[in-house]
């Protein structure tokens, strides 16, 4: 029997490449999206061209109500998930003397606020099956921090508290929990960089490019494996080097 694995904020970028990823190992994918709805009908019309199955499910995976409606669709249609990918966040970068609270609110509501509702909703229905994979999507800022990013900063630190401890909750129930912390990725938001700032970026990364969205995918994909079941609790960087 299939898997299913949610993955939210799945419609663009490392999201997306998670999805299609998880869907060529054979899982159903639910294609979590917050606004562009078109977006996500294309991840899932890819998952379904190479013969996977694949739903789109609309929710502010931040609000209460619209995770528990979310979960709910996805277990009529496809299942309860044993596999979250915790990959929904948005940036509102400025310094902290210019940070307003909404920029700091509504960062840590989509980036950690999301994890904590995401994850409890999924767990009721991997502690039933005795396995599931929690795995949500941190970054090196988490770890090291970066100027002009304490908000976003502090929700992907804070991700790696939380999965530290629930590693240690559900650990002895065939449940894992890690995070997979990029660097910098080909993404839309990188794409805004501009070159000088680019090139700034990449003569600090080891390996001297930017990473892919599918370099990302794959790491997600060993997590969610059998193979990965004796790792939990930890911090996978895929980053270039970057924060060596």
């Amino acid at each position: 029997m299939s898997k299913v694995a949610l993955v939210t904020g799945g419609s663009r970028g490392i999201g997306r490449a998670i999805a299609e990823h998880l869907g060529t190992r054979g899982y159903e994918v639910a294609v979590n999206f917050a606004a562009n709805g078109a977006a996500a009908a294309e991840v899932v019309s890819a998952i379904e061209s190479y013969g996977g199955r694949a739903i789109a499910v609309q929710a502010d995976v931040g609000d209460a109500d619209a995770v528990a409606t979310m979960m709910s669709t996805i277990a009529e249609e496809l299942g309860p998930p044993s596999v979250l990918v915790n990959n929904a966040g948005i940036t509102r970068d400025d310094l902290i003397l210019r940070m307003d609270v909404d920029e700091w609110d509504e960062v840590i509501q989509t980036n950690l606020r999301s994890v904590y509702l995401c994850t409890k909703a999924a767990l009721r229905g991997m502690l039933r099956a005795r396995w599931g994979r929690i795995i949500s999507i941190g970054s090196v800022s988490g770890i090291s921090g970066n100027p002009g990013q304490a908000n976003y900063s502090a929700s992907k630190a804070g991700i790696i508290g939380f999965t530290k401890a629930i590693a240690k909750e559900v650990g002895s129930r065939g449940i894992t929990a890690n995070v997979v912390a990029p660097g910098f990725i080909e993404t839309d938001m990188t794409a805004a960089l501009g070159d000088e700032t680019a090139a700034a970026v990449t003569s600090q990364i080891a390996v001297g490019r930017l990473g892919r969205p599918e370099e990302v995918a794959s790491a997600v994909g060993y997590l969610a494996s059998d193979d990965a079941a004796y790792i939990t609790g930890q911090t996978i960087v895929v980053d270039g080097g970057l924060a060596l």
